[in-house]
């Protein structure tokens, strides 16, 4: 009994610790080991690329690696992304390594605040998804079969009764026997003990796990 308890309590750890495995948050290298600076090669498609192969969920972190005092990490607006629209009174990180959280679900867009760098291409957007997946759709249920409908006896038409068979050389018709039935049908003691059964197995199982 209680090696059953023990296995049961392992079990529900092994359980609980993949759920959370599941949805760990996960740093991410922008950029990768490169990391963050100006006049990436290609210009921002450096950073796009990089983006758009991975995956980025929600409480996920970005980790901004870049010589300090030489580039900065804001979160902008998507219009001042586009446009590269940035000045020095745009709050920043100043301090490598910078780490953002991705709190949300949905866009985010960072650059360098130093003059000229978001013009060569150091700027950055994300796309946050959901934590976890979504369940997927299932297709509709096949329809039940209908059972085929008894026909009833066309109206005014009156089943006729079997004649009797007369008896032969003067022998008296002996009684049919009553038919026996195909089942015995269940005693009600029988329901009665699988009702036992079931409650006695559930509070096994609960003993178990508590």
């Amino acid at each position: 009994m209680s090696q059953l308890k023990n296995m049961s309590i392992l079990l529900v750890i092994a359980f609980a610790s993949t759920i959370l495995q599941n949805t760990e948050a996960v740093d991410h290298l922008v950029g990768g080991s490169p990391g963050w600076f100006a006049t990436p090669p290609g210009g921002a498609k450096f950073y796009s690329d990089w983006a758009s192969n991975t995956t980025f969920k929600v409480n996920d972190v970005l980790v901004f690696n870049f010589a300090t005092g030489a580039h900065t990490v804001a979160e902008i607006s998507k219009a001042d992304f586009d446009n590269c629209n940035v000045n020095q009174n745009t709050q920043a990180i100043t301090t490598s390594p910078a780490r953002v959280t991705l709190n949300k679900t949905g866009d985010f867009y960072f650059t360098c605040t130093i003059q000229g760098h978001c013009d060569n291409g150091q700027k950055l957007s994300v796309k946050v998804s959901a934590s976890s997946s979504p369940a997927p759709a299932q297709g509709p249920s096949p329809p039940s079969p209908t059972p085929p409908s008894a026909t009833p006896p066309s109206s005014g038409t009156t089943p006729t009764p079997p004649s009797p068979t007369p008896p032969v050389n003067g022998d008296s018709p002996s009684p049919s026997s009553p038919a026996q039935p195909g089942a015995t049908p269940p005693s009600p003691g029988s329901a009665i003990s699988l009702v036992a059964t079931f409650s006695i197995l559930i509070a096994v199982v609960i003993n178990l796990l508590f």
